[in-house]
């Protein structure tokens, strides 16, 4: 299985989230009140966002903050042996 980079697959999909509220990335980020080019770069998977930054998506995009990691997968972890 091919390994997936957690960090893109989450600004993936707070683009699709975003998206499919009918936001620009401008308008997501002022509501969020954060950076719009931070924005661009968590949405490209080159961001590590804190749990502060990921709950004022949450609240912006009007969704609880568990929706934002729907379907992602670590595939890191699982590709490990836990005992």
């Amino acid at each position: 299985m091919e390994s997936v980079d957690i960090y893109y697959q989450l600004g993936k999909r707070i683009a699709y989230l975003r998206k499919k509220k009918g936001l620009s990335g401008l308008d997501l980020a002022l509501k969020a009140e954060i950076n719009r080019n931070y924005l661009n770069d968590l949405e490209n998977g080159r961001r590590n966002p804190t749990l502060k930054i990921l709950r004022k998506i949450a609240i912006a995009l009007d969704i609880d903050l568990s929706t934002l990691f729907y379907n992602i997968r670590d595939y890191q972890l699982s590709s490990e042996n836990i005992d």
